[in-house]
């Protein structure tokens, strides 16, 4: 697995580093936000781990530009702020999950194992999916209803796709958190309903 680290403490990212390559996994560090920003745009990886207060380019600012550029790839803030504002920031930012410093190694594995299950092995192998007039091509990212090009932003893009993988199934708000948010949120959050409202409405 294909991990970058966006991480400027030197400290940090050498036990990171170490621990994770112990583990099996392929670590590309970055030291800034614009190094991060390159390797993020011009290599394909399974997670991306960054940090918020980060030179050249911030944590927020760098994840909103990585979404901005249709990459998908599960990322993963791991940071000192804390604060219940800092993180509705993080995932509204685009962020998948969020970690706060000081933490425990074994849950750093944890997330990293969570997230990178959200890119397992798909249910259908084909890049496009088709229920009736809808039309979802997840090389492209483009999505078509009736012909016409449906602007998606990238989470909803990832539930519209998880469900037409599972089109004729049930699933639950567990799934749908699980696979297209990758963290579990509390189970009294609407999200999963104002991003199906979301989709209905395009």
């Amino acid at each position: 697995m294909k991990i970058l680290l966006i991480e400027d403490e030197p400290s940090v990212a050498s036990i990171i580093n170490k621990g994770l390559t112990e583990s099996g996994y392929s670590i590309s560090i970055a030291p800034d936000g614009t190094i991060g920003l390159d390797l993020a745009l011009t290599n394909d990886f399974d997670v991306i781990i960054l940090d918020i207060m980060l030179p050249g380019i911030n944590g927020m600012q760098l994840c909103k530009t990585i979404r901005d550029n249709k990459i998908d790839t599960p990322i993963l803030f791991l940071t000192a702020l804390g604060t219940t504002e800092n993180i509705v920031a993080g995932l509204n930012a685009g962020a998948d999950d969020y970690l706060v410093k000081p933490f425990k190694f074994v849950e750093l594995e944890a997330r990293i194992r969570s997230l990178s299950r959200r890119r397992g092995t798909p249910i259908e192998q084909e890049d496009t999916f088709s229920a009736a007039d809808l039309h979802v091509n997840r090389s492209s990212k483009i999505v078509t209803l009736k012909g016409q090009s449906v602007n998606l932003t990238a989470t909803e893009f990832r539930l519209l796709e998880f469900l037409i993988r599972n089109r004729n199934k049930v699933v639950s708000r567990i799934e749908i958190l699980e696979h297209v948010w990758g963290i579990n949120f509390n189970m009294g959050t609407n999200v999963v309903d104002v991003y199906i409202n979301y989709l209905r409405k395009k």
